[in-house]
């Protein structure tokens, strides 16, 4: 598949797979920061990525983001819809520090991951009963 992607500056490098297994791509922050403790700050990533029409891109935060950083992503994942491409639509990482202390973010660091993702839009069938039994909820399957 192939993605339009526009790198603001162009030191930093494209966005790549790790290995031939990976899911996921890595973004990088484009500038480096102080985020205070207990804040949110957005952190740019260099990049606008145009992803295709019938596809979305997930933002996770890469497995580490939490246990070596004390940083998280604050919404826990981003959706970045396909028309999300214009030309200042820089993708912003949207960083929660939850410790009690400043966590510097470093030009070119890994951050967060991007997965591209197959979707499709509903069409509502809007009903006055549902079919199915309840079932319960937050975790009541391993009751």
């Amino acid at each position: 598949m192939q993605i339009k992607i526009k790198r603001l500056d162009k030191t930093l490098p494209l966005p790549k797979y790790h290995t031939d297994g990976a899911a996921a791509f890595d973004f990088y922050a484009r500038e480096s920061g102080v985020i205070e403790p207990k804040t949110i700050k957005q952190i740019p990533t260099n990049l606008i990525i145009a992803t295709p029409p019938g596809f979305m891109m997930l933002i996770a935060s890469r497995s580490s983001l939490g246990v070596k950083k004390g940083l998280m992503l604050s919404n826990c994942v981003g959706i970045l819809d396909s028309d999300y491409c214009g030309p200042k639509d820089e993708i912003l990482l949207s960083l929660h520090n939850f410790t009690d202390k400043p966590i510097t973010v470093e030009r070119g660091e890994r951050l967060a991951q991007g997965i591209i993702i197959k979707i499709e839009q509903a069409d509502w069938n809007e009903v006055e009963e549902m079919d199915m039994p309840t079932r319960g909820g937050f975790g009541s399957t391993g009751k």
